[in-house]
């Protein structure tokens, strides 16, 4: 009898072992690599045809025609005089919501891209001191856009544009005009832990492709030849860390100096590595991205043009043409953007718009500048109302002589 009940105790302990497994394991593919070749979940080789994102969780100064108010910190502080801070916030919201929705997402896919990539900034994914919690609207925001990607089939890689201290020391990483990133261990600390967080999340997604870790690290203006030494390693830190909550996808390793400096790294130390470049404002020809075909074939690795454009659709036709003709995927920038025909498409400019854009050229930071030259906040809250209405992707205009340089429908 009690061999018997063994039995049964035994039968029933690895029956609740087995049902514990999880199925994903068994079913769920990812991307991989294999040489020169970044491969599809179902095995084939696949070359990335992608838009960014941008201005959506990172605002930029340019795609507003703010001028010098260029950063998303001088942003929100422009704002904030304009028309206070409460306001202001429901605007933010606001344009959170009506920026990037399921049906621009479901527009992107038909147009015929397959994937996205999406710039963040690392303040919606952390508190400030003295507190650092792991907290903010960008976890749920991610979500939302991540499941609408997976529904259109349409892949993501999440591209984290600004970093704690900054990584550029520029407007475009929200920095305080140094990457104070290389020389802060608590930055690096907490840049790796939000990475780390983002893989827990999202180690079982299949839709993502992976992780492109700091958008154009260090720019020239600084001692580079201090700084350069100090990417590769600290890019292995964050991998390490990644690598404890996921095996699953692909790391992106950017270039020093904009992205562009593929000589700062050696043999590579990981087996899902894509070395990303950038490219604006050069000639679309092959010279222009030869070093980095050169480093492909040097250690057999993939590399992808994660950003380039804000040019003549000629210019776009023709550099798509060299990375297409050397099997180099790419991810142009960007979808959308104020007013303009360098993106897939363009949001129609408020009436009265440049009212606001007249208040931010001549921008003072003093409070007696602000008093004297700040527009009439009922005149400021409409244009605002307006142009949540027009980013709506229903009422922008397509730009169809950037889609067909882009070769798509």
């Amino acid at each position: 009898m009690k061999k018997r009940n063994d039995f049964i105790l035994s039968l029933a302990i690895v029956l609740i072992l087995l049902i514990s497994i999880p199925h994903y394991s068994q079913t769920k593919k990812f991307f991989s690599v294999t040489g020169k070749e970044i491969i599809d979940p179902n095995g084939n080789p696949i070359l990335l045809k992608g838009i960014n994102l941008g201005n959506w969780l990172v605002p930029e100064g340019y795609m507003f025609h703010l001028g010098k108010i260029n950063s998303p910190q001088f942003i929100y502080f422009f704002f904030n005089t304009l028309i206070g801070p409460e306001e202001s916030n429901i605007f933010w919201e606001g344009f959170r919501k009506n920026y990037i929705t399921k049906d621009d997402i479901s527009l992107i896919k038909s147009l015929g891209f397959n994937s996205v990539r999406i710039p963040f900034n690392y303040r919606l994914f952390i508190t400030e001191y003295p507190f650092y919690e792991l907290k903010g609207v960008g976890y749920e925001l991610l979500d939302s856009v991540i499941n609408w990607c997976k529904q259109e089939n349409l892949y993501v890689i999440l591209d984290m544009h600004c970093a704690p201290g900054g990584q550029t020391g520029d407007n475009i990483d929200d920095s305080f005009g140094y990457p104070f990133l290389f020389d802060s261990p608590l930055a690096q600390e907490h840049t790796a832990k939000i990475w780390k967080r983002l893989a827990e999340i999202y180690k079982d997604e299949d839709i993502i492709i992976g992780y492109d870790l700091l958008n154009e690290p260090i720019a020239h203006y600084f001692d580079v030849e201090r700084l350069k030494p100090l990417l590769e390693p600290l890019y292995k830190k964050i991998t390490a860390e990644i690598r404890i909550a996921d095996k699953n996808h692909l790391i992106f390793l950017g270039g020093a100096i904009w992205d562009s400096d593929f000589s700062i790294f050696n043999k590579p130390f990981d087996d899902k590595l894509v070395y990303t470049f950038h490219k604006y404002w050069t000639e679309p020809t092959q010279d222009v991205i030869q070093s980095y075909i050169d480093f492909r074939d040097k250690y057999n690795v993939p590399i992808w043009m994660g950003e380039s454009g804000e040019n003549t659709n000629e210019w776009i036709n023709d550099f798509r043409i060299v990375l297409e003709k050397n099997n180099v995927g790419w991810c142009f920038w960007p979808y959308k953007k104020l007013d303009s025909e360098r993106g897939v498409v363009s949001i129609k400019k408020p009436t009265d718009y440049d009212l606001i854009k007249k208040y931010a050229d001549s921008f003072e930071l003093s409070y007696e500048y602000i008093r004297e030259n700040r527009p009439e906040k009922s005149k400021v809250g409409k244009i605002l109302k307006e142009y949540l209405e027009n980013c709506k992707i229903q009422n922008c205009i397509l730009n169809e002589g950037y889609i067909k340089a882009l070769g798509l429908k």
